[in-house]
């Protein structure tokens, strides 16, 4: 793929939300208002709009206290930002809040700020009051205490004249009008629920959620690409996620067969997806030179780093002619048969005889004449440097090919160098550990030399013995080190190196495939739940086979998260693999699986059964928060039972306990 089909992260910044105008005919008027209360976006409007007013993200933020500022300056942010007055939502990701647990509402002082936004933002100016009913959608087989909050807090909070409830699902169905039988499968932010609706009549005990949704999905990219860009784990954001997840994923056909396509590389390369991070610009120094003036810089620390090489081998030169001359003079002491006074002059060092003082003065000369050879090479180096070109092996070729062979031979050599200089840190860490074959090997060899007497050191075949041995002999040498200094200079001269843009690049190859695979195998992600397939062919054995081959000709798919492409597709797969042979079935999409609902909640809302399924006032302090009046998207309504007074806890009456009426005059 060449640079043009990379793909530039849009990074959506939301826009505040306007004032709207609370004009005369919806404030005297009383025209319903529509609130679709999703887990993911609240959706608001009027019921005689088209579309609605207001469409934002259900959170909020509280923004930490700038420690900086004085309490009596204002504050730069709001205290609490709601909805799209968060700019930047990574910035305040920690501080993020939300009315619901999974799918259901239970944080009410949340819901009481977010309800303040969408009355505030539509121009609502009644004092004391909001005097429109309101349509609110709420989750499948809501929990009545749930219920009971919501009613609690619009009626008495907000002094709302009636409100009815219905579940969005069942509003999104009715607007596609695509009969009165069908199953039901509503893909939301947290959860996947499978509503069996039979001749308008919703069979709740036959329904099914699945605790898994667009957030999971969310979390579960986010990390897949963490974990394989850990260089990048703080520009994968759970926003570049969100954005990957709905604008790149897709749900496989067959995803066993989508990883084998993956495994070949012709075909990741043809088909993988280039994402490209932005580029944040190094506030060093360096990032304001030229690409010349960066040449010099790094000619110049190569050149400093050779100069500290050289003057250390002059410092080690210096020291081993000053032990060498020591050990001369001890050599002519032993000459001149002083043998007291070299005794007590040995004594000092670690030398044990006459012949061990040999041995040490022929390493030294062998030792100092490598030293001053390696200083007379570098010189001539230096000088030809100077005088000339580089050297042939440096200079690369001008042909094309042959530069190409040029440069992968100078890989070569520096991955060879890189390879010893590895085993040599190896086998020396093997050799200080105990149990290791090097460390025995190295005892055994020890343990032969001390049975060899005194004799060691008289034959050459001893100093291969004592290379094996000594952990000196495994120290990186000079010769490699000047070598790989040389080889990474050329390396990053020559060597293309990368743009920038490049390392900063998100591949997508089985990740877009895998992500939404969890809706039909959430193991993955490590939920012991049945997946959507197998959950709808266990749903299927509770119903007759007639009213099995009605359900599943009218699959209806909706929901914010059902938007995948090939979504649809697999369910159909799915469902040839599950159903008799023979037998047929089909599968709808919604029209627009994520405003569905409020336009279903909306046409509810305008037409003339609507007020006889509102809930008043007067029906609320009668019946409880928790009433509901049935209709045909709404949840089916079940009183809860009267709590259960344990009598065992209660103390028995005494007889002999003789009761006064105690009267206290006021």
């Amino acid at each position: 793929m060449d640079e043009e089909n990379v793909i530039i992260f849009k990074d959506y910044k939301t826009v505040p939300d306007v004032v709207h105008e609370y004009s005369p005919t919806l404030k005297f008027e009383h025209i319903p208002l529509i609130i679709d209360n999703g887990s993911y976006q609240c959706r608001v409007g009027w019921s005689i709009s088209e579309e609605p007013h207001l469409i934002f993200k259900n959170l909020i933020a509280r923004p930490r206290k700038d420690r900086c500022k004085k309490d009596a300056e204002p504050p730069v942010t709001p205290p609490i930002q709601i909805g799209n007055d968060i700019i930047n939502i990574e910035a305040v990701r920690f501080q993020l809040k939300t009315q619901f647990d999974k799918n259901v509402v239970t944080h009410f002082e949340v819901q009481e700020q977010v309800c303040d936004y969408i009355f505030s933002h539509l121009g609502i100016d009644s004092e004391g009051a909001v005097n429109h009913p309101i349509v609110m959608t709420e989750a499948f087989v809501t929990p009545n205490y749930s219920r009971q909050l919501m009613s609690e807090l619009l009626f008495e909070g907000y002094g709302i004249p009636a409100v009815s409830y219905g579940v969005d699902s069942l509003f999104s169905f009715y607007k596609n009008d695509i009969g009165d039988t069908a199953l039901l499968v509503n893909c939301g932010y947290h959860t996947i629920h499978i509503i069996p609706v039979i001749k308008g009549k919703v069979i709740a005990e036959h329904a099914r959620r699945i605790n898994l949704g667009g957030s999971e999905m969310i979390f579960y990219l986010h990390k897949l690409l963490q974990l394989k860009y850990p260089v990048h784990v703080n520009a994968i954001t759970m926003s570049r996620a969100e954005e990957i997840l709905q604008e790149h994923c897709s749900v496989a056909l067959d995803y066993k067969e989508e990883i084998t396509k993956w495994a070949n590389a012709d075909y990741y390369d043809a088909n993988v997806k280039k994402l490209q991070l932005p580029v944040i610009q190094s506030s060093s120094s360096s990032s304001t030179l030229t690409a010349e003036q960066q040449k010099e810089r790094k000619k110049e620390m190569a050149k400093r780093l050779l100069e500290i090489n050289a003057r250390k081998r002059e410092e080690r030169l210096a020291e081993d002619e000053e032990q060498l001359n020591q050990l001369l003079a001890l050599h002519e002491i032993m000459e001149d048969g002083d043998t007291d006074e070299f005794d007590e002059a040995i004594r000092d060092l670690d030398i044990k005889s006459f012949e061990d003082l040999q041995r040490q003065i022929s390493n030294k000369q062998m030792r100092i004449e490598k030293n001053k050879q390696r200083i007379a090479a570098a010189a001539n180096a230096e000088e030809s440097v100077d005088a000339r070109p580089p050297p042939g092996r440096f200079q690369p070729p001008t042909d094309p090919d042959a530069f190409q062979i040029w440069l992968n031979d100078t890989r070569t050599k520096y991955r060879e160098l890189m390879a010893r200089r590895e085993a040599r840190r190896a086998r020396r860490a093997a050799m200080v550990r105990r149990r290791t074959a090097a460390a025995a090997e190295r005892m055994r060899v020890i343990s032969r030399l001390a049975a060899a007497g005194d004799d060691f050191g008289n034959h050459d075949s001893d100093w291969d013995a004592y290379k094996s041995i000594s952990r000196e002999a495994d120290s990186d040498s000079e010769a490699d080190g000047e070598r790989l200094v040389e080889l990474e200079e050329v390396l990053r001269e020559y060597e293309p190196i990368p743009a920038k843009h490049r390392e900063r690049q998100l591949h997508l190859a089985i990740e877009p495939f895998r992500v939404p695979e969890l809706m039909f195998q959430p193991s993955m992600l490590g939920n012991l739940e049945a997946g959507l397939a197998e959950t709808m062919e266990y749903l299927f054995k509770h119903f007759t086979p007639e009213e099995q081959l009605l359900l599943a000709n009218n699959v209806f798919i909706t929901g914010g998260s059902s938007q995948f492409p090939g979504l649809k597709e697999r369910l159909e797969r799915e469902l040839l693999e599950m159903r008799p042979f023979k037998s047929t079935h089909k599968v709808v999409m919604a029209k627009n699986p994520s405003l569905d609902a409020w336009y279903g909640a909306r046409d509810f809302a305008s037409s003339n059964a609507f007020e006889n399924f509102c809930i008043t006032k007067e029906d609320y302090l009668e019946m409880g928060g928790e009433y509901l009046k049935e209709h045909y998207a709404s949840n089916p309504y079940f009183k809860s039972p009267a709590p259960i007074v344990d009598t065992t806890l209660v103390p028995a009456g005494d007889s002999n306990v003789i009761k006064e009426e105690v009267i206290v005059d006021c």
